[in-house]
């Protein structure tokens, strides 16, 4: 007997090995930022993509209000190709991260999207900054 998880033919493991390094290598997570902050070890710019009133209301420390229709090179200009940026918005129920992100990669910026946002990172326990 099979279940609906299995039936499914299951990835090769080159096919998971490809697609869960992928993953990795646009995404972070609420622990990874925060340990990289709390330990100085930011070797990113971290970009609250939401409006200023949200941002007003509580934000990640460290994270520069950048709402995502500001983004733009002009916006950008003073940070050098390089640089990383890892943009979050509200959560799991918001598109803004990835629309930032988008952004970001068409401007040719190294980017990756912080999972769960402001919701993921209250889940995590951890403050925000007012």
């Amino acid at each position: 007997m099979s279940s609906m998880v299995s039936r499914p033919q299951v990835a090769s493991a080159d096919l998971a090995l490809a697609h869960f390094s992928a993953l990795l290598q646009c995404e972070t997570d609420c622990y990874d930022v925060h340990h990289a902050i709390s330990n100085g070890r930011q070797d990113f710019v971290l970009l609250d993509v939401r409006g200023e009133a949200a941002y007003q209301a509580g934000h990640v420390p460290q994270a520069l209000l950048l709402p995502h229709p500001r983004i733009s090179a002009e916006t950008l200009a003073h940070y050098p190709a390089d640089t990383l940026f890892v943009v979050y918005c509200a959560g799991p129920h918001c598109n803004g991260a990835d629309k930032a992100a988008l952004k970001l990669a068409q401007l040719g910026r190294p980017v990756k999207k912080m999972l769960g946002g402001i919701t993921g990172w209250l889940d995590e326990g951890f403050l925000l900054q007012s």
